[in-house]
């Protein structure tokens, strides 16, 4: 995704986020598909942020190695 975010923008993954939260609130929908989406709009938000350390001078692997940091201390502090 990150591929994605670098061609063409954060306003074109924030276009996407939108819909699928319109698509998450609708009826008919079981918990584990509000739940996908959910984690997908998570992956995204992640990508927009490593996106933006990247423009702000952090190299790639380490972005990367951040957020992943910051997943991993959100999980443990559950």
């Amino acid at each position: 995704m990150l591929a994605h975010v670098e061609e063409h923008g954060e306003e074109r993954i924030n276009d996407v986020v939108e819909t699928l939260e319109f698509y998450a609130e609708a009826r008919g929908l079981k918990d584990e598909e509000v739940e996908v989406i959910g984690e997908i709009i998570s992956n995204l938000f992640g990508t927009i942020e490593v996106q933006n350390d990247i423009d702000a001078g952090t190299r790639k692997s380490q972005a990367l190695n951040n957020f992943m940091g910051r997943v991993l201390g959100s999980i443990e502090n559950q």
